[in-house]
Parts: structure tokens; C-alpha cells; sequence
């Protein structure tokens, strides 16, 4: 599925995710998405991208972002990351992402602002394989190398891109102990950072790997922990994912209630992600 929409091993080969649990991300990065990017903040266009992000209206929010990009490259590289979401969420509109991010790309004046770029040309080219548009898997691996070299061990952004590179070690490269020291690190710094949204990922998707041990105590606090803090941010377009991860890890009894609403929450908002459709066929 693609909260997770992540691969198998083998370097060159796709799948679809069938997992509950497996990560599809496109969370703009933390420094460029600032503090208040979970529209908690005091800013009204925070607050404005952040509501519409929320309920996966991702062009009305990169439209929000328009006005400011020529003059602040933050800005560019934010508005790309909303168009990259919105690949990951619906498998659309993957032309206008790569001209946002290219836009954003020429207008870094930083080291920091290139490697947040990086992290997002990275998970662009994850996003097209993982969802089986094309295998960029190579470009993944590159752009997010070169995006460690340029944010150095404590840049707000470097949070994001461990958990991205988990995303890469578990899905493409197979290795779910890489995976996990990666999305402990991506914890530790969002913890840090206070970055709950992200923490919403890193719960998840550790508790992935723990269901996949079965490890079905700790799966279930992770899946908790991330639909406890999705549901608190309002962010509704994650909400359904949620659900249905934690169904997978609950006891019989409860599975079905959680499915259900699920995909309740999954017909609200209008199939997206796409990725969750086939997970939720049996769900009322």
C-alpha cells in the first residue's frame, strides 16, 4: 500500500505493496515545511496549506505556496513537496511534480536548501517505483546520498532523510535492519525537533517491522501511537492508512471495526490513497 508504497529486494525489480503496514510517505521535508507545517502554528498560510494538505487537496495548497516561490526558495522546494505527496497519494500528476521540484531545485542558494531539494528528488523517483511507474530506484539511491552529504548530522532535514532511507533499505533494498536503525534515527531527531507528523511515520513503520517479526505487542502501540497523533494533527488523508495498519495487529474482535471505518474514511475521501483500495475490498 502506499503510505509505504515501498519495494521488494532486488535492486532493479518492483512490486505493488501489499502490506498494511509498509510506508508511503511524501512529507515535505522538516526544514522546509517549518515548524508550523502542521497548521499549528500562528502563520495563516500555514495554517491555509496545512488544511488543505490535511484533507489531500494538494494543488490548492501548492497554489497557496505560487505567490512566494520566486522570492523564497523555501517556499519553491515546499510547494514541490505537496506535488510530490500528492504522487505518492494518488499516482497522478507526476509531470507537475518534477517541474515543481526542478524549479525549486535551480532556486537552493544553500547547502541545506540542496539537500532538502535532494530528499525530495528522491522520493519522487522512490514514489515512481515503489507505485510501479517506473523503476527510478538508482536516482532514488543517488539523490538521497547526495542529499547526506549536504545536510550535516543535525539539520532539521536530516530527520526526514533517515526515515526516507528506511523507506529505501526496507522496500527496495530488503533489508529491515538497515531499515529500522534508520527510522529509530528519523524517531530520535522528530522527537527532537518536535515533529509529530513525522513521528506519526516513524511509529508506523517501525511498528510495520515489528509485525512483520511478530512482535504484535509493539506493532500494536506503534499503529496506536500513529493514528493517536494523526487523528490529534487532523490529518485526515493519513487517517484511513492508519486504521487499517492497526487492524492488522488487532485482535479479531476489533479488526473489523477498525477496518470498517477505515474504509468509511476511505470513501470520504474520494479513494485516496489509491494505494488502500485493494487492503479494504473485504471491509464493510
Amino acid at each position: 500500500m502506499p503510505e509505504s508504497a515501498e519495494t521488494n529486494g532486488s535492486e532493479g525489480s518492483v512490486e505493488r505493496l501489499p502490506v498494511p503496514g509498509a510506508p508511503v510517505t511524501g512529507l515535505p521535508a522538516a526544514r522546509t515545511a517549518g515548524p508550523a507545517a502542521d497548521g499549528t502554528g500562528d502563520d495563516p498560510l500555514d495554517r491555509a496549506v496545512w488544511r488543505l494538505r490535511s484533507r489531500g487537496c494538494w494543488e490548492d495548497a501548492a497554489a497557496l505556496l505560487a505567490p512566494h516561490v520566486a522570492a523564497h526558495p523555501t517556499a519553491a522546494l515546499r510547494r514541490a513537496a505537496l506535488l510530490v505527496e500528492r504522487c505518492m497519494f494518488t499516482g497522478t500528476g507526476w509531470a507537475e511534480a518534477e517541474d515543481a521540484l526542478r524549479y525549486a531545485e535551480a532556486r537552493a542558494g544553500t547547502d541545506d536548501e540542496r539537500g532538502d531539494a535532494a530528499c525530495e528528488r528522491g522520493h519522487l523517483a522512490y514514489a515512481a517505483t515503489v507505485l510501479g511507474v517506473r523503476d527510478r530506484a538508482d536516482e532514488a539511491r543517488a539523490a538521497l546520498g547526495r542529499a547526506a552529504a549536504l545536510l550535516p548530522p543535525a539539520a532539521e532535514g536530516r530527520a526526514l532523510l533517515d526515515f526516507r532511507r528506511g523507506l529505501m533499505a526496507e522496500h527496495i533494498a530488503d533489508s529491515p535492519q538497515s531499515a529500522r536503525a534508520a527510522y529509530r534515527r528519523a524517531h530520535a531527531a522528530a522527537t527532537a525537533h518536535d515533529d509529530p507528523l513525522l513521528l506519526s511515520f516513524t511509529w508506523r513503520h517501525l511498528a510495520g517491522l515489528a509485525l512483520r517479526d511478530g512482535e504484535l505487542a509493539e506493532a500494536r502501540h506503534g499503529f496506536t501511537e500513529s493514528l493517536r497523533i494523526r487523528e490529534e494533527l487532523g490529518y485526515l488523508i493519513g487517517t484511513a492508512p492508519a486504521l487499517a495498519a492497526l487492524a492488522d495487529a488487532a485482535p479479531e474482535e476489533d479488526a473489523a471495526r477498525l477496518r470498517a471505518e477505515a474504509a468509511r474514511l476511505f470513501r470520504l475521501m474520494d479513494g485516496v490513497p489509491t494505494w488502500l483500495a485493494d487492503h479494504l475490498t473485504t471491509a464493510a
